[in-house]
């Protein structure tokens, strides 16, 4: 027996194998972006309720209703976006599934799709799994900029879809306006259609606003936005998202996630819906504490020599591994978990060639304590 030609060259994403690595040396895990914090009682008490009153049975494929409409006056209130909760929002098994509902609804084997580098390599994965051909425009660091020339550079007759993740994982950049209202020029000359993954949208520094790129004018009418609940509430293994596109494609996407996943699991729904209720004080709160963290680990970074590239959002930081003299991220990764104890991701997970090889990938979405502890070890690393 074989496998599908498709899988032959992929396998387990190396924030998976560190995390497993990580637990056999009994590490401290900055590795995966698993958010082990608190969830929020509303959130929790929400599902809890939702089990207690036997709401466990399907809900519609698009999601159970109370959680559309939430969705519908958070995009209002935060996104400047108006979309219908009967037709243009789905709700998906987590934002990969909504990735994975939209490319398999909309794109077919053979089409083109846009990704910027650093990646995120579910993205690039899932497209490869779907038959889609991944083409590439990399950002350079500190600030990851976006480029017209670049980007129309990367654009063949066989492309037909970008992918935007802002803020963005790995890299935490967050696209400007003006990046935006390139995308929209680029996409519409072109006629791509623009894929958000916008996971991380309350997660953010400076009081730097997010900006939804449906909002721009042009890019609604040709844009699936992925958002999702597992980062904002810290339930990551809930697995809850959505996607909010235009009727049409709204349908579409509904379809694969009936075929592929039925529906998201009803009282979580319902418990998420409670969320975001939360008053405006919880998502402020959100943001400062996640940038005490991060300061704190950019500090430990810099202190250990392992220069960090300060994001502007979400809940991760590249940080410059050369100083190691190892010839691999892998290898760098490897060094820093025996040593300090601390399980990090090789940049080498986030792009095709040697840019990646001088960079880790560590996440502080972590308790208190146990980020202070890893900071602890990374400032004695040798």
């Amino acid at each position: 027996m074989r496998i599908a030609r498709r899988l032959q060259d992929l396998a387990q994403s190396d924030i998976r194998r560190m995390t497993r690595e990580c637990e056999r040396v009994g590490g401290l895990n900055l590795g995966q972006g698993i958010c082990d914090l608190p969830t929020p009682p509303l959130v929790r008490d929400g599902a809890i309720a939702a089990i207690r009153e036997n709401r466990s049975t399907y809900s519609f494929a698009e999601g159970a209703r109370e959680l559309r409409e939430a969705i519908a006056r958070k995009l209002g209130r935060d996104n400047g976006l108006q979309a219908d909760p009967a037709t243009e929002i789905c709700v998906t098994v987590g934002a990969s599934g909504a990735y994975t509902a939209a490319i398999n609804a909309l794109l077919d084997p053979g089409d083109g799709i846009l990704l910027f580098e650093p990646y995120y390599g579910y993205h690039l994965n899932a497209a490869v799994v779907c038959g889609l051909v991944p083409q590439f425009v990399t950002l350079c660091p500190p600030d990851f900029a976006l480029h017209e020339q670049a980007l129309e550079a990367a654009i063949t007759p066989s492309t037909r879809a970008m992918v935007v993740c802002t803020p963005s994982n790995p890299s935490g950049k967050m696209f400007s306006a003006e990046e935006l209202a390139l995308l929209a020029r680029v996409a519409k000359k072109h006629d791509l259609l623009v894929i958000t993954d916008e996971i991380y949208e309350y997660i953010r520094y400076q009081g730097r606003p997010h900006l939804s790129p449906a909002a721009v004018p042009g890019l609604r009418e040709r844009t699936v936005t992925i958002m999702g609940l597992s980062k904002t509430f810290s339930i990551t293994g809930w697995r809850l998202g959505y996607a909010v596109a235009p009727p049409e494609l709204t349908r579409a996407i509904t379809l694969v996630n009936d075929l592929f996943y039925v529906c998201a699991p009803t009282p979580l729904q319902l418990g998420a819906a409670a969320g975001f209720e939360a008053p405006r004080s919880y998502f402020d709160e959100l943001q400062s504490g996640y940038q005490r963290k991060r300061d704190a680990i950019c500090a430990a970074l810099a202190a250990a020599r392992l220069a960090p590239i300060v994001p502007q959002g979400a809940y991760y930081v590249l940080a410059d591994c050369s100083r190691l003299g190892l010839a691999t991220s892998r290898e760098a990764a490897m060094r820093v978990l025996e040593v300090a104890g601390v399980a990090s991701v090789p940049g080498s997970a986030f792009y095709r060639g040697d840019e990646g090889e001088k960079l880790l990938r560590f996440c502080f979405a972590k308790d208190d304590g146990v980020l202070d502890e890893a900071c602890r070890r990374l400032r004695g690393l040798r």
